[in-house]
């Protein structure tokens, strides 16, 4: 085929011998099949998006560290080069996640280098050495689908305890290989202890994979892993081998709506008084 113009400076470096064939497009990427010497691996070309797209990441991008204060100035403003350095921040999150991940032993697909604006790492494949498809496209025995959900779960621990939440997950971006389900694209990958919202994403991929899993193990809708790990997570007690149970005990107690208000409204007072004081100083100056 035609060499995309994304492939073609590792072509031209020696690091991509054959580009084989496209393997699927998305708004934030394009993949492709492509040979390493004697190896098959995939090639993640990465798009330059428009403006529209970073208002959808802040949630996702809160808590993660910048390289130098002029690059996390410039983001914070959304100038050219701020959306350029929000651009490659965004893509080194994946690279810099999928390391991470692979060397814990959560299974992702292993990459071999970030060359250009191209991710390559290893092509998964299904038992019958074609390219695995997708947990959504597939139909499972409940036996399988419990031993999906229960290797699954292994690895959303074993993130959490990097203090990583993949914070996109369901079952079109688990591949069902021969060794059982591997979890892709993670350019949206999220801090747990530094994102407000980490709580809420940590539960919805855990969700996603429990309700499409429990279409054919039916048992697992009434499971709660995510409550659960979540809270041995903010006890500091959770371990990548920590034996869940599924089972949590929600807390019944009515909130109390106007001490709840009251706070808000004192913190709001200290905010007022704490900007007048600022702005009687700068006056002063």
């Amino acid at each position: 085929m035609k060499i995309p113009n994304g492939l073609q400076p590792l072509v031209d470096d020696g690091m991509i011998d054959a580009v084989l064939r496209p393997l699927k497009s998305g708004k934030e990427a394009s993949v492709y099949v492509v040979r390493c010497g004697d190896d098959i691996r995939c090639a993640k070309v990465y798009k330059d998006l428009a403006q529209r797209s970073f208002q959808a990441r802040v949630q996702y991008q809160e808590g993660r560290k910048i390289r130098g204060s002029r690059q996390a100035r410039a983001m914070g403003k959304a100038t050219s080069f701020g959306r350029k350095q929000m651009e490659t921040a965004w893509k080194n999150a994946e690279v810099d996640a999928l390391y991470r991940l692979a060397d814990a032993g959560v299974n992702v697909p292993r990459p071999h280098g970030f060359f250009h604006g191209v991710l390559l790492m290893d092509l998964v494949c299904d038992e019958h050495g074609h390219s695995a498809p997708r947990l959504g496209e597939v139909d499972l025995i409940p036996e399988l689908a419990r031993w999906y959900h229960h290797d699954l779960i292994a690895d959303v621990v074993r993130m959490l305890c990097l203090d990583l939440i993949h914070g996109d997950l369901s079952e079109y971006n688990v591949l069902v290989a021969a060794e059982g389900p591997v979890i892709i694209d993670f350019p949206q990958i999220v801090s747990a202890s530094g994102n407000n919202a980490a709580r809420a994403m940590l539960l919805r991929d855990v969700h996603n994979l429990r309700d499409s899993l429990a279409r054919f193990a039916p048992e697992l809708a009434n499971t709660h892993y995510g409550e659960e790990m979540w809270l041995l997570f903010e006890k500091g007690e959770l371990r990548p081998d920590t034996a869940l149970t599924g089972h949590f005990e929600f807390d019944q107690r009515e909130a109390d709506v106007h001490a709840v208000m009251m706070s808000i409204e004192d913190a709001r007072q200290e905010a007022i008084i704490r900007q007048q004081g600022r702005e009687a100083a700068e006056q002063q100056d």
